[in-house]
């Protein structure tokens, strides 16, 4: 018995020395978890800083190390049409949509995606604005569907929703970097997610993921929760104060 149990024990280290061992972690945290939206909102920004702890028995790498961090806001149905020319008028002849998509997307890294990833593991890790977008198989059906991405990519950025940022982590030092988040004023509130990945030689090293929340404020939430807790008498008072307005618009400005 004795034997067997240390034939056992043997067999079971043996086992564990083959797994490969974890030289790195990845710790990150955010400067706050709370955006909050008032009435005289602009936008913000939150800092993410990070450390990369490693295994003091670890040989240290040849490669650098890498950050990618990328900020997934609220997700929705987005859709994207196409305008077409009938004669003088300008209509919307196609469209596609994008069910269950962030509206709000960012991208930030130490160097060039190129750099640092081939293009067949940006693809499959969904590393930048393009292939966040694509579907969960990695494959698109549609032939003209990558038209319709770019469009889409182009409208959220011209509205600073989404964005690409290259030189957007910094190091501080071998181990220690940061990097900022920048919330628009059109930023839709909601849950946000951050992933933060390590990477060294094109391989992913560790992965964390945290989160913060865009709400809104003072009167802008109190509204918000009327309309959506009490619709009738919202759109009883939302009545009453356009016929309010209208009534003291007659008074101001009649012609006696």
């Amino acid at each position: 018995m004795r034997h067997a149990a240390l034939a056992l024990i043997a067999a079971c280290l043996a086992v564990l020395a083959a797994l490969p061992a974890k030289a790195e972690a990845l710790i990150a945290a955010l400067s706050t978890h709370r955006i909050a939206i008032a009435s005289n909102f602009t936008g913000d920004q939150l800092a993410v800083f990070g450390l990369v702890e490693r295994d003091g028995r670890s040989v240290a790498r040849a490669d650098p190390y890498d950050i990618v961090v990328t900020v997934r806001g609220p997700r929705r149905m987005l859709i994207v049409r196409e305008k077409e020319r009938v004669g003088p008028l300008w209509i919307n002849r196609t469209q596609r949509r994008f069910p269950d998509r962030s509206i709000y997307l960012s991208v930030a890294t130490n160097r060039p995606i190129k750099e640092i990833l081939s293009e067949e593991a940006a693809r499959r890790d969904k590393i930048g604005l393009a292939n966040a977008q694509r579907t969960p198989t990695g494959f698109d059906f549609e032939l003209d569907i990558a038209r319709f991405r770019e469009a889409l990519i182009r409208t959220l950025e011209g509205k600073q929703l989404y964005a690409l940022d290259e030189r957007g982590v910094t190091f501080l030092s071998p181990a220690l970097f940061s990097s900022q988040i920048k919330i628009p004023a059109v930023a839709p509130t909601g849950p946000y997610e951050v992933e933060v990945l390590l990477y060294a030689g094109g391989s992913i090293l560790a992965r964390q993921t945290t989160n913060f929340e865009v709400v809104k404020t003072g009167a802008e939430q109190r509204m918000t929760s009327a309309a959506h807790d009490r619709p009738l008498l919202y759109g009883l008072a939302t009545v009453a104060v356009a016929l309010l307005l209208g009534w003291l618009a007659t008074v101001i400005f009649r012609r006696d």
